[in-house]
């Protein structure tokens, strides 16, 4: 729900407890700042802490490197619902997201949201295999 806030409301309302959260996690101890719908949002996530931002499919890859830098890593984000199409489609996808990673270290391959509960479990072994295939080249 958090995109649905204005940057100011995220800021006054939400920035300052998730700062608190993630500056009491055990130290040493890897923090993703995730949110769906932050387009708007992904410099205030990052002024909230963390070590990876994830973001969702609405969120260009390349574009959410630059307003984050390069001090934090990112992950994402293919879209879920591509999981339900066939193994060729994913992995095209797949490779469009390593493609906008290449060459640029602290990318976590990742879905832009949560694995939905009817998606085939064979196309998931298809972009797991075509995640690792693609990152090796």
């Amino acid at each position: 729900w958090v995109g649905c806030l204005s940057p100011e409301d995220y800021r006054a309302y939400v920035l300052p407890h998730t700062r608190n959260v993630i500056q009491n996690v055990e130290p040493g101890t890897p923090v993703i700042h995730f949110g769906t719908g932050t387009a708007a949002l992904l410099e205030l996530m990052k002024e909230a802490g963390g070590d990876v931002i994830g973001f969702d499919w609405r969120v260009d890859l390349g574009e959410a490197w630059q307003r984050v830098g390069d001090e934090v890593a990112v992950m994402g984000n293919l879209d879920p619902v591509q999981l339900f199409t066939n193994p060729a489609f994913i992995r095209e996808q797949a490779g469009k997201i390593l493609d906008r990673a290449a060459g640029k270290d602290g990318h976590i391959f990742n879905l832009g949201h949560g694995i939905l509960p009817e998606t085939p479990v064979d196309n998931v072994l298809s972009l797991i295999e075509s995640v690792h295939e693609l990152s090796r080249r």
